[in-house]
């Protein structure tokens, strides 16, 4: 391979500016690490070396080279319509685009895939691309820092912030594959609880946690997407969790399904937390206040333990787009070598869409397209998670599907739609003072099955919710 890294600034880079104090001075950029990049996704075909790609957040201005980043964006139009991608496919997408004699033509095409033999460094030359496009991005924000400080003129505070922000912004680009074990995750949260959820009947899915849903949907199907919505603080993280534990932690006799859940709201050692307390029924307050008994001490160890070897990997990153979530997602699948059986997203309204200049509710229809897609695509079920706006709120009532926040399509795609909500005779008052709440799981939607009311209890000192059988007198 010819010299690895090459620093001599190219009339290619078309984000340099004439004003910039650092025109001089010469770029980082490596042009054999960038044709070694695209070369590895013509040689493989694109769909596995395309997925690490959008994990570890390569764009097409990652790359220095203007001819490279257009090849690049005709790879990731192909890649989102899941077509193969070679010499003659990348040259069609490139001549639709308008950028084919840009690009170099068939000959540079050719030169590309020719490039390299293998695809087995591919790590590496994503690592050397992005580490040498976060150093341009550096530069090019130091200098504007460097041009902002000379203005005297300006609020110093707006100044710093802003500043402050683009620094941010290039370190946030550093973060890749953010989906670990439950083990670190557990080690992480302290010694904490849960006891396993009993789950009765015959199902042909994975079993939802509740024996009374079990029978309405007979468990959750590979493809399908399930919405739970509700409003904030109604406990839609703890029933997600419940839902994942009887999946991963299954009574003596049946197999662990694997499980994925991205947290986009909440960091992975408190999710922990909340499993491992959930399981061992240990009361969180107390917990933090120090008061746990010997007895549930030793209940926390066994839950740590059991819930150690279970097959959950928890992707905390914030601010994901669909298309990073669902590469995120093939490359758990691929790890798991087809024992992933459930995922997880909490919650949809977190999710970026990849265009932000279209309006919000285009952004979250796609985002739903693109969960529903996900489902199909790896055959498992996933649980998306949903804010409901405040209509029924403001009208007392009890919530609609169509109450969902911002996009009619998510009701659309979603193959079940379960709305959580406070039981139709709750009385405030009385919910202060008890331990176990009455809640409502609403079957609203079910592709496959009847609609009605699930009644369940919210045990709030262990954030979980049980079968209302176990709480009946």
């Amino acid at each position: 391979m010819a010299t690895a890294t090459s620093f001599q600034p190219s009339p290619d880079d078309s984000r340099r500016r004439k004003d910039s104090p650092a025109i001089a001075r010469r770029v980082p950029y490596s042009i054999d690490m960038e044709q070694a990049l695209l070369g590895s996704i013509i040689l493989e075909g694109g769909s596995e070396t395309m997925a690490l790609c959008v994990q570890e957040r390569v764009r097409d201005a990652s790359f220095y080279n203007a001819r490279h980043q257009l090849i690049y964006k005709a790879m990731i139009g192909l890649y989102e319509k899941q077509n193969p991608i070679d010499e003659i496919t990348l040259g069609d997408r490139l001549r639709q685009d308008g950028n084919f004699e840009a690009a170099g033509g068939d000959a540079y095409l050719i030169e590309l895939s020719n490039r390299i033999d293998t695809h087995a460094h591919l790590s590496y030359y994503i690592q050397r691309v992005r580490d040498a496009y976060l150093l341009r991005e550096v530069i090019r924000f130091s200098n504007e820092a460097i041009e902002g400080a000379y203005d005297e003129t300006q609020d110093v505070a707006s100044f710093l912030e802003k500043t402050e922000q683009n620094i941010f912004s290039v370190s946030e680009n550093r973060i890749t594959d953010a989906a670990q074990p439950l083990e670190k995750s557990i080690d992480d949260a302290v010694q904490l609880v849960n006891n396993m959820i009993q789950n009765k009947g015959q199902i042909t899915g994975v079993t939802t946690g509740f024996a009374d849903l079990d029978k309405m949907t007979t468990g959750w199907h590979d493809g399908e997407m399930i919405v739970v919505a509700a409003r904030p603080s109604m406990g839609k993280t703890s029933i997600a969790l419940n839902m994942i534990e009887p999946a991963i932690c299954p009574r003596p006799g049946h197999e662990a399904v694997g499980a994925l859940m991205f947290s986009l709201e909440m960091p992975a050692e408190q999710l922990a937390m909340r499993l491992l307390c959930s399981r061992a029924r240990v009361n969180m307050t107390k917990l933090r206040d120090g008061f746990v008994p010997k007895e549930k001490q030793q209940d926390i160890v066994r839950a740590a333990q059991e819930l150690k070897g279970a097959p959950l990997m928890i992707d905390d990153s914030s601010g994901l787009t669909i298309l990073e979530l669902r590469a995120k997602a093939r490359r758990v699948a691929s790890q798991m070598k087809g024992k992933l059986g459930l995922i997880a997203v909490d919650y949809i309204q977190l999710v970026n869409g990849t265009d932000s200049r279209i309006p919000r509710e285009q952004q979250i229809a796609e985002i739903s397209r693109g969960m529903k897609g996900m489902a199909k695509e790896l055959r498992v079920p996933v649980i998306v998670l949903a804010q409901l706006n405040r209509e029924s709120e403001k009208e007392k009532r009890q919530p609609r599907i169509s109450d969902l926040r911002e996009s009619g399509s998510i009701e659309q795609d979603a193959d079940v739609v379960l709305l959580l909500s406070k039981s139709r005779d709750h009385n405030e008052d009385e919910e202060m003072a008890a331990e176990a709440v009455p809640r409502d799981l609403i079957v609203a939607k079910q592709r496959n099955g009847p609609i009605g009311t699930v009644p369940l209890y919210f045990i709030k000192h262990l954030t979980r919710f049980e079968n209302s059988q176990r709480h009946s007198a």
